[in-house]
């Protein structure tokens, strides 16, 4: 497994970040890859809780593994390439003096051994970076 992290900082208070990204079926709100975004399960986010994704062409569900308010949000990812056996996304928010610092964290493992599982980190990274940026303009251009 290869792991990848991207970063931001906002200057919003924790609480401001941790409401986008928990309004989990919303992400095509404010993700600049992300075309449509909707949730497959009932009730409100938390473990368990699967959300439909378009990027691309690819249609993805994402499953819940980690609800922590304003601290942590982690999600597994199917519906990749079939070479890819593992993927998942850690969002991790801190206090960063009067704003938020924002990780992502990607994981993916395939079925090539570590030099795909790098390869494919790449763009799993790029994604992220693309994500972050996203949350980033998106939170700065909010009143």
């Amino acid at each position: 497994m290869t792991t990848t992290a991207s970063h931001v900082s906002v200057a919003v208070p924790v609480d401001v970040v941790w409401d986008l990204l928990a309004g989990f079926a919303d992400i095509s709100r404010w993700a600049s890859n992300v075309s449509q975004s909707s949730l497959l399960t009932a009730g409100p986010p938390g473990p368990g809780t699967v959300r439909r994704v378009q990027v691309g062409r690819a249609a993805l569900r994402e499953t819940i593994t980690v609800w922590e308010p304003g601290r942590e949000l982690a999600y597994d990812i199917a519906g990749l390439p079939a070479i890819v056996t593992a993927a998942s996304n850690t969002w991790t928010l801190a206090p960063d003096g009067t704003g938020t610092a924002v990780t992502l964290t990607g994981t993916v493992a395939t079925r090539g051994g570590p030099l795909l599982d790098r390869l494919v980190a790449r763009q799993v990274g790029k994604a992220g970076d693309q994500l972050t940026q996203s949350l980033g303009t998106y939170l700065r251009s909010q009143p």
